[in-house]
């Protein structure tokens, strides 16, 4: 999809899709995750495609969206869960093997970060870290809120791939 028709459906469209994903997800930063995912997808549909009608297109994408994040999350939760029964482990205490591999994930993750753009990491870091909106971060480092959006976009691909390594 042109990434012009991209650009018009994120300023027409933005604040009814983070309301779609709120009341999906009652979590301010799954909202936001999970619209730029759906923008990221748009952009993603091959330029050739005919869309007639661009806005129940995105909330077609919202809705896949909105299911693979609802099963990332579960799974994600399934990793907290207490030890299933018959194992020896208690249920209140990580085992050392699993606190090793949190480390080495928050590791793994940690350098993906540090080998990202210093304009992308800036943003990225003032976003997830210290929970600064889009717009706020734009003003402070003289950029559009677009950059901002493609810079976490950029950066959340960067950290998805390298959970998908760590976890499969």
């Amino acid at each position: 999809m042109p990434g012009a028709l991209v650009q018009d459906l994120q300023r027409s469209e933005e604040g009814r899709l983070r309301r779609f994903f709120m009341r999906r997800f009652r979590n301010a930063t799954e909202a936001a995750d999970a619209t730029q995912e759906t923008f990221l997808r748009m952009l993603s549909v091959p330029s050739k495609t005919v869309i007639e009608n661009p806005q129940a297109y995105l909330f077609q994408v919202a809705k896949s969206v909105a299911h693979a994040t609802s099963a990332r999350l579960a799974a994600d939760s399934d990793l907290f869960l207490p030890a299933i029964a018959g194992e020896n482990r208690a249920a209140d205490a990580p085992d050392q093997e699993r606190i090793v591999n949190g480390r080495q994930s928050l590791i793994l993750l940690a350098k993906a970060i540090e080998q990202l753009p210093n304009r992308c990491q800036e943003v990225f870091i003032l976003s997830r870290l210290h929970g600064l909106p889009n717009g706020e971060i734009a003003t402070r480092l003289g950029i559009s809120r677009n950059m901002v959006e493609k810079h976490i976009i950029k950066a959340l691909i960067r950290c998805r791939n390298v959970r998908a390594e760590i976890f499969f």
